[in-house]
Formats: structure tokens, C-alpha cells, sequence
């Protein structure tokens, strides 16, 4: 018989490696707390629109919440394809986020064979971080005054007047669309880069009119540089209590509303999303934020995980539908 402790030494050559290799494969796996690098945050619009100033709050406050540097990175055009494709691409990591807005979910209602990703499949939302209502501004010598009087204005003139949006397939265009075939108006679009160069224009006289969320123009309306008609939401501003909503001008049924958040890759590690989750609700929540908001016509709210991705995709049906009907199309 074999004595106990030459079993152990015999044994011992053998097990200590194996074991060794076992803690160095579970040391390997355990993934680095996130972030523990820079954070690249795309954006498909212009610097200075309110996606853009969105964008950078938010990365400011991941970045010192989170001890690293969030980078936003714009990457205008193609109505934000070029920079929600560069997300959709990456590694799902939580390295690379996109900062999107509600023409995101217009996407699969204009475009096809352009889109080498799936708006909603192809993307771990986040959270919302503001939502804007839409206001239907004109450049400051238009000769209606009201909205009645724009009506008007525009029905006397089928196929002459110009609206302004951010681009092809962006929130603006699908509003000023709807209303449009709501009102059975005729209008010219003209479509930009970008709420700010569009808002440059419609100050300068170059176009006419444009159906803007409250974020892109409230600083210009303020100014006296544009002209407020009506508010597309449920109730009055309280940043612009003298201007009516649509429903008080005379046209019932008529909203429109805009979204702002994060999105990262599909496939995004569960914890790594739910710091972004959190980060975001924080963001939200502080005080400093609603004051940024209040300031730029946003009201500072959050839709998270599961919820904001039923939102998308109940978006994606309605402006597909809303695409097939009026005939629209970005390519």
C-alpha cells in the first residue's frame, strides 16, 4: 500500500499545473470594468444643431461621471446613415455609441438598398435623454402673421413657398409632410445638412418657412430672428407661452414630437449596457441638465433598454406606413 503522502507528492507535479492554468483562464475572462479607455460618440449631425449640443452634454457628464474621455465625433449627411452605420459596425464593446434622434427610425421608411444595417436590430438602445416638441417657425419678414394666415399664404401659392429640414427622411420632413397632406398644402423642400445651416437660411431669408423642433430655434425666435405660428404638442410652452399650439389655431389632430439618445452596437455586453443606463438616467436626473434643456426647448426624459426599443420599432412601423402613403423616399 501506497502511503498517503507519496500519493500527494506523485499527484502534486500534475494538479499544480492544471490548477494554475484553470485560476489563469478565469483571470484572463474577467472583462476590465468598463470604460477603462475612451469612448467615441458619433453623431449624424452638423456641429451646433441641438442633436450635436445634446451630444456633447451628455459625453461631459459620462466623461467625469465615468473617468474617461467621451469623444464626440460628427459625421453629417446621408440623414445620419454615415454615422449610425459607422456604430452599427463596430465592436460591441461600448467603445463606440451613436447619438441619434427620432429620424433614426425613419431610415427604414425612405432607404433600402443604401442601408447596410437594421435601424432597429442592428443597435442596443440605451436611453432617451430629451424630447422636443415641433414649432412651425417662418423667416421674419413672411407676410402671415398667424396660422390661419399661413394657410392662406401657402394655398394662394401651390408649389412656390420653401420649407427648410434637417435633410431627406429627418423628423422635420416627415412633419412638415404630414401636415402638409393633412392641410392638402404644396410645398417646395429643401432639405440641409444639419438643423443649424437650414436655420442660417430660413433667418436669412432664403426659404420660407420650416417645421423645427423647439431645441433648434428657440434661441432664434427669442432673438426676434424667427417667427413662432404654433407648437405641435398637446399644451403651450412654458418657453413660449404667447405661441398657440396647432389645435388652438385651428387644426385638430396634429403633433409632432422628437426624441434625442444613445444607442450602441448590437450585441453590447449586458453590464456594460446597463452603466450607459444608468449614466444616462443620472444624466438626466441632475439638475444642471434640466437647466440645459429648459434652455434649449427640451424636456429632459429618459426611455431605457427594453422600452425605448418597443418605441423604435412602433416608430419604424408608423413612418413606413406614413412613407408608403405620401410616396417618400431618400434614394
Amino acid at each position: 500500500m501506497i502511503p498517503f503522502s507519496r500519493v500527494f507528492s506523485y499527484a502534486l507535479p500534475i494538479a499544480l499545473p492544471i490548477a494554475l492554468a484553470y485560476a489563469g483562464s478565469a483571470y484572463a475572462a474577467e472583462p476590465a470594468a468598463y470604460p477603462d479607455k475612451p469612448v467615441r460618440v458619433f453623431t449624424g449631425f452638423a456641429a451646433g444643431g441641438p442633436t450635436d449640443v445634446i451630444a456633447r452634454s451628455y459625453a461631459q457628464f459620462a466623461g467625469a461621471t465615468l473617468k474617461q474621455p467621451f469623444i464626440v465625433e460628427n459625421r453629417p449627411g446621408a440623414n445620419t446613415i454615415l454615422a449610425a452605420g459607422a456604430v452599427a459596425t463596430a465592436a460591441p464593446d461600448g467603445y463606440t455609441l451613436l447619438a441619434a434622434a427620432t429620424n433614426h427610425t425613419m431610415i427604414p421608411a425612405l432607404y433600402s438598398d443604401r442601408v447596410k444595417f437594421d435601424a432597429l436590430k442592428s443597435f442596443a438602445p440605451v436611453c432617451t435623454v430629451a424630447i422636443s416638441p415641433t414649432v412651425l417657425v417662418v423667416r421674419p419678414d413672411y407676410p402671415a402673421q398667424d396660422t390661419a394666415g399661413f394657410l392662406a399664404d401657402v394655398r394662394a401659392h401651390p408649389g412656390k413657398r420653401t420649407y427648410a429640414t434637417p435633410g431627406i427622411g429627418s423628423s422635420g420632413h416627415f412633419a412638415t409632410e404630414l401636415f402638409s397632406a393633412r392641410e392638402n398644402l404644396q410645398m417646395v423642400h429643401v432639405p440641409y445638412k444639419g438643423a443649424a445651416p437650414a436655420m442660417n437660411d430660413l433667418m436669412a431669408g432664403q426659404v420660407d418657412m420650416s417645421f423645427a423642433t423647439l431645441a433648434s430655434v428657440l434661441p432664434q425666435i427669442k432673438a426676434g430672428k424667427l417667427r413662432a405660428l404654433a407648437v405641435a404638442a398637446q399644451q403651450r410652452s412654458t418657453l413660449l407661452p404667447e405661441v398657440p399650439t396647432f389645435k388652438e389655431a385651428g387644426v385638430d389632430d396634429y403633433r409632432a414630437d422628437a426624441w434625442y439618445g444613445i444607442l450602441a452596437p448590437s450585441g453590447t455586453p449586458a453590464s456594460v449596457l446597463a452603466t450607459l443606463q444608468q449614466t444616462a438616467r443620472a444624466y438626466v436626473a441632475d439638475d444642471r441638465t434640466k437647466q440645459t434643456m429648459a434652455a434649449m426647448g427640451l424636456d429632459a426624459s429618459s426611455v431605457c433598454g427594453a422600452d425605448l426599443t418597443t418605441q423604435i420599432a412602433k416608430e419604424i412601423d408608423t413612418y413606413t406606413g406614413i412613407a408608403r402613403k405620401l410616396k417618400l423616399s431618400g434614394e
